[in-house]
């Protein structure tokens, strides 16, 4: 079923401790609000609206870079204002289901989606909830009374609902009164909510020590990968050799259809490899006129961003490009800050090493230049 999300990431989450607020902190390597809008996008959003303060705007293009079906909106002062501020900014109809999501809840999956979107066919809106299983106490300091956890749960997001129902809700919602909740704004108006199994993994990061527990889940949600590349291109007529994104001058050019850079070539294979999505030529066929004298730079960006588009990150890579000349050494360290550049990492993540066949081969006799790559990337398990 085709649905919409709201991701609420406004809040300031002053009991998290100091330091940045919390959705913007990293997570696994990456920013809190990208995990939540990731899992979204991986569970079938048709378009995420992501809620943001004001002076984050420009903050969250860099967050959620490289993924696609998103788009931020100002936030208000409070939770709620936030909320209705993401549904003005949907295009679903009036029945469509709309998804409400804190970002701080950053492991919500495809499965946690289908639970609820299912609820709908039979309610107004659908909740996640866990029973309550602690024992429960009133009190201030002395304990006043223990009180029964019978019929008690604990309401989690994504929370879905019609898009037409909610906004109805909230417009008769008392403006001086914060609801805890989206789903209380609807029983309010007098819809009917279901449950749906909750799940641990819903957790919402609230305190300093929570952020310990999440390190641990995210590196159990995540698997390493690498891809391998090889490329070689020949000598031919011209005075310029571009090598992993650097020119070079050299009394011969390099033949290709595009700038011929075999260092970005063997390195994009790598990425696609990493990530099981084709070749270079699958991507940018040499029969299209459109990659003609191309650089290779655009090609390296297209397959990080299929990386990205998968909620992944580049980790590492490591290039050796092979031939007699031009020497690589002098170029090595600009070399290794292009591609840490282009990849999006640390220069530190980045190896750039050269060889020489001792004279052997078609590299040996000077007729042109390989080079080989591997890359590990970090994607969702």
């Amino acid at each position: 079923m085709s649905f919409s999300a709201v991701v609420v990431a406004a809040g300031a989450g002053l009991r998290a401790g100091p330091g940045e607020p919390k959705v913007w902190r990293s997570l696994g390597g990456k920013p809190i609000v990208r995990w939540s809008v990731e899992g979204l996008l991986s569970a079938g959003a048709r378009e995420v609206i992501v809620v943001v303060a004001r002076d984050r705007l420009g903050q969250i293009d860099e967050a959620l870079g490289g993924l696609e079906g998103w788009k931020a909106v100002t936030g208000g002062q409070t939770r709620a204002d936030s909320v209705q501020a993401g549904l003005a900014g949907i295009t679903a109809t009036r029945t469509q289901p709309v998804l409400i999501h804190d970002a701080a809840r950053p492991f919500v999956s495809r499965d946690h989606v289908g639970r609820l979107l299912a609820a709908l066919d039979l309610a107004d809106g659908a909740v996640p909830a866990l029973p309550v299983a602690d024992t429960l106490k009133r009190g201030e300091g002395l304990i006043d009374e223990t009180v029964s956890r019978e019929g008690l749960w604990r309401a989690q997001t994504p929370q879905a609902f019609r898009v037409g129902r909610l906004k109805a809700a909230y417009r008769r919602w008392p403006a001086n009164e914060e609801p805890t909740d989206d789903a209380a704004v609807l029983e309010r108006a007098g819809g009917h909510v279901a449950m749906v199994p909750g799940d641990p993994m819903l957790m919402k990061l609230t305190y300093p020590e929570d952020f310990l527990l999440a390190e641990q889940l995210a590196a159990s949600r995540r698997i390493v990968r690498t891809g391998l590349g090889i490329d070689a291109h020949r000598f031919g007529p011209g005075d310029v050799v571009w090598l992993c994104g650097i020119r070079i001058e050299h009394e011969l050019g390099l033949v290709g259809h595009s700038d011929a850079d075999a260092g970005l070539h063997a390195l994009t294979d790598a990425v696609l490899g990493a990530i099981g999505a084709g070749d270079i030529g699958e991507h940018f066929p040499p029969s299209d006129k459109r990659w003609k004298g191309a650089s290779s730079d655009q090609f390296l960006r297209h397959a990080v961003s299929l990386v990205q588009a998968r909620g992944g990150r580049v980790v590492n890579a490591d290039i050796t490009l092979i031939c007699e000349r031009p020497k690589v050494g002098p170029h090595r360290q600009d070399m290794r800050a292009r591609i840490a550049d282009l990849l999006g990492v640390a220069v530190d993540r980045v190896g750039v090493k050269a060889t020489t066949t001792e004279g052997m081969g078609f590299t040996g006799r000077e007729e042109g230049i390989m080079a080989q790559a591997i890359v590990t990337v970090e994607v969702p398990a």
